[in-house]
């Protein structure tokens, strides 16, 4: 008999940790593009508890852009996985049933376009990460390489997810399949108006410009929730909860929000009654969940990999983190930004660093550390920026720069190696090669990417004489001597 979980193996499972629908029965309505973990313990929670509210068919196509591990459990399971709750103080398992199909772009990526094109899908979602849009960091344009032009001018199966984007919506327009949102829920600043603009750029350039902006919207979002990496521990304590194995098994904080700009020309799911929060304007919450808490999880992740420390929780036991990070939300963070209706910054900046203390969080910093070069901008960069153009000197999250550019070296403080997972790897490293290796060095040299630092920063001496400043602490005291000395 099969110990793994699935449709088989559901009756054995506690009925408390069962799916809130019967899986199979809610058609499809959604596809979403990008199966990763963040998106299985959040938007398709949120949908499957939306669902059992309100009904629907609002079942959930994952579309794994390239990786077939994911797909390959799950289809082993009958599309069923688990998501533990871990809090301090106890933890919770529910198996998780919303997802009604599953399907491989890189394999077969005709099969995806043909699924934007079905009448029954009225939502498309994403969680592609940074990179996935081929939108430049630094000033939001799209980067038109080889594979997107290929994309745009060749009659091949499409490569990327703008690509993926355009052709399903002009089978769509070809079926008269009707009106459709598109939904990004990753974490760029105005996330719905950046995928409206590169989806404008290419319907212009495949003649499609009118249908899409008759059809298509481009609902903003704010997703929160933290969702580590997956271990054995993880599946250990999912097989402990349940019964039976998982090898997609899941587990996150017991917070969990979403933000959704109401704009829904075909439906859909009844969110709200999921905890989710509909509204006309997300931007107030992008910017303050962006900046503060995307912002903080940074500065720890480089920090404190810098300083040795392998999860956010122990970095955060630095002596002198949280007091830095407590005046880089009050005095560099909160006063460039406007939050929404009813929420204190601080405040809001207090429950950041209490999540991040959650022992039972194994976040490991070099996770949090990866695509710094996509990830910067929108966290740190912009704060940088509006503080300058308001005549400040934001130290502390010049100090997160610093972290980050010391990071790019590839070496902690103790000696130990320290992975460069990054689009523009090679490019940083040839920078760095390229220059002296001194602060003043290393500052120019990565000052120097466009693609991450606008102009505007790259050329502001009180920028760069405050990251030679904290980078020649690092070097003399090493980061955690240095936070120490900020207290």
């Amino acid at each position: 008999m099969s110990d793994l979980l699935g449709l088989a193996t559901l009756s054995r499972v506690p009925a408390a940790c069962r799916p809130r629908i019967t899986p199979g029965t809610a058609g499809a309505g959604i596809v979403h593009l990008g199966l990763g973990a963040f998106h299985r313990a959040h938007q398709a929670v949120f949908t499957e508890d939306a669902m059992a509210a309100a009904g629907g068919d609002w079942g959930i196509v994952g579309v794994a852009p390239r990786s077939v591990t994911v797909l390959e459990a799950l289809r082993a399971q009958d599309r069923l996985y688990s998501v533990t709750t871990l809090a301090a103080e106890g933890r919770s398992t529910r198996v998780v049933g919303s997802l009604a199909g599953l399907r491989h772009a890189a394999s077969d990526p005709d099969a995806v376009v043909q699924l934007l094109a079905d009448p029954a899908i009225r939502i498309v979602t994403l969680t592609v990460t940074e990179k996935g849009y081929r939108l430049d960091p630094a000033t939001g344009r799209l980067l038109l390489d080889d594979e997107l032009r290929g994309d745009l001018e060749s009659a091949r199966p499409p490569r990327t997810v703008p690509g993926l984007l355009i052709r399903g919506l002009a089978a769509r327009r070809r079926a008269d399949a009707g009106p459709i949102a598109l939904v990004s829920c990753d974490n760029l600043p105005a996330n719905g108006h950046r995928l409206r603009g590169l989806v404008d750029y290419l319907a212009t350039a495949t003649s499609h410009t009118d249908w899409v902006r008759e059809n298509v919207t481009f609902p903003g979002t704010m997703v929160d929730r933290i969702v580590p990496a997956s271990t054995d521990e993880t599946r250990a304590i999912a097989r402990g909860e349940l019964g039976v194995r998982d090898e997609a098994a899941l587990s996150g904080e017991p917070y969990s929000a979403w933000v959704i700009e109401d704009d829904f020309p075909a439906g859909r799911p009844a969110w709200e009654k999921a905890g989710a929060v509909l509204t006309g304007d997300p931007r107030p919450w992008e910017t303050l969940k962006l900046r503060t808490l995307n912002g903080v999880h940074s500065a720890i992740a480089y920090l404190g990999a810098l300083a040795g420390r392998e999860t956010i929780a122990d970095a955060l036991t630095l002596p002198g983190m949280a007091g830095m990070l407590r005046r880089f939300i009050a005095e560099d963070i909160a006063p460039s930004l406007t939050p929404p209706p009813g929420v204190d910054r601080i405040e809001y900046g207090e429950e950041v660093l209490h999540r991040f203390a959650n022992p039972a969080l194994v976040y490991r910093t070099v996770q949090v550390a990866m695509d710094g070069s996509q990830k910067l901008p929108q966290r740190v960069l912009h704060t940088i920026l509006d503080r300058r153009a308001a005549g400040a000197t934001p130290r502390w999250a010049i100090m997160v720069v610093a972290g980050w550019m010391r990071f790019t070296g590839g070496v902690a403080d103790d000696g130990h190696p320290l992975p460069l997972d990054d689009p523009l790897a090679a490019r940083i490293r040839a920078r760095r090669a390229a220059a002296p290796a001194t602060p003043a060095g290393v500052v120019d040299a990565l000052l120097g990417l466009d693609t991450v630092f606008a102009p505007e920063l790259a050329d502001d001496e009180v920028v760069r004489d405050q990251l030679i400043e904290w980078l020649t602490e690092f070097d003399k005291h090493g980061v955690e001597a240095t936070l120490a000395g900020t207290s």
